[in-house]
């Protein structure tokens, strides 16, 4: 890959509830030792889209860095929706999924070498109901406490244990399904169903054992029970989980009807109450600067 110069640093002020200026920091003083051109870029959740579609295009950025969470590499993604410019990642939201599954260090002068650095790797990017997917979404149980999550007051891995207990009590599991892929119809009753590109959620579960984000498919995750002990399981290094527990079907396209509203969540971010969702492997992949 041939040298950059112009270094775009997309920050998400809010997410995780955590202060960016470090990140900030770090990074513009060893673009400036390197001799790089830098620009930032702050969203405000105010047509950030269109505004950084328009700083792409004047600026034309060479090496992109994102500041934030899932959404936030999301957001650069659908912008820049080109193979030609790697991403950095420095996970700075409430669960970084994304970054969980490519083991970034945590140190922030570490993270800023990789970012800057030759080596990546190419990630698939699903397309559901129309918006890319780079990491996991799921329609079911999972959803239901992202929207809790949300609407409560509380950021971080603290929020999401804080809002388990009421999304248990208060949602209505299990759910029907029927699932359309591979030329076959499947029905199925679930507490959640995942559509993976990769294998862990931001917590560290690890729901797709044998997921792969470069291998041109994704794995449907069909969840059949609330079971605690196979939960837990999810947290080894070396998962094991029951068959009775998850059922994964590969796929390329598929689609997933229910008969009545569930609630869906696609990178960690609720999309609302639904019955279908579409999803297929997109034509574009994305690169992503690794160790």
């Amino acid at each position: 890959m041939k040298d950059f110069n112009r270094v775009l640093m997309v920050v998400n002020p809010i997410s995780g509830g955590r202060d960016k200026s470090v990140f900030i920091e770090e990074v513009e003083e060893e673009v400036r030792r390197r001799g790089l051109d830098f620009r930032l870029f702050e969203t405000s959740g105010h047509n950030d889209k269109k505004a950084l579609k328009d700083v792409v295009k004047t600026y034309a950025p060479q090496r992109i860095l994102s500041v934030g969470g899932d959404g936030t590499i999301k957001l650069i993604a659908e912008v820049t929706q080109s193979e030609n410019i790697v991403i950095g990642i420095f996970p700075a939201g409430s669960a970084n999924g994304l970054a969980e599954n490519l083991d970034l260090p945590a140190d922030i002068s570490e993270l800023t070498k990789v970012a800057l650095g030759g080596k990546y790797t190419q990630f698939d990017v699903i397309l559901i109901n129309g918006e890319f997917c780079l990491h996991i979404s799921d329609i079911g149980l999972n959803a239901a406490l992202i929207k809790n999550y949300h609407e409560g007051n509380i950021r971080g891995k603290l929020g999401y244990l804080i809002q388990s207990i009421p999304t248990l009590i208060n949602s209505d599991f299990p759910f029907e399904f029927e699932i359309e892929t591979n030329g076959k119809i499947f029905k199925r009753t679930a507490v959640l169903i995942a559509v993976a590109n990769a294998r862990k959620y931001g917590t560290g579960a690890t729901i797709n054992p044998h997921g792969k984000y470069n291998d041109g498919k994704f794995e449907i995750l069909i969840f059949k029970e609330f079971n605690i002990p196979q939960i837990l399981q999810t947290f080894r290094e070396d998962v094991e989980i029951s068959e009775d527990f998850l059922e994964i079907i590969p796929a390329v396209e598929a689609r997933i009807t229910s008969s009545k509203n569930i609630p869906f969540q696609i990178d960690g971010e609720y999309r609302g109450d639904v019955k279908e969702v579409r999803a297929k492997i997109a034509s574009v992949k994305m690169k992503i600067a690794i160790p």
